[in-house]
């Protein structure tokens, strides 16, 4: 179980490293010239999240069954 402080950091650390990740993605769409190319950037953005956390379940149940 986390302390109050571990917690804290922990919670800390991730809002960074998702700040930092929309940061990338903000700054990715900014670059667009048009709105019609932000919106399909965005789409793709949403597809290739969705594909790596499909990865990383995969990945987690694969080692769930082999151990």
């Amino acid at each position: 179980m986390l302390t109050h402080d571990e917690f804290r950091a922990q919670w800390a650390r991730e809002r960074a490293r998702r700040e930092m990740a929309l940061g990338s993605i903000r700054a990715h769409l900014e670059e667009q010239p048009s709105p019609r190319s932000i919106r399909t950037a965005a789409r793709r953005w949403c597809v290739q999240i969705t594909a790596v956390a499909e990865d990383v379940i995969t990945a987690r149940q694969n080692q769930e069954h082999a151990e």
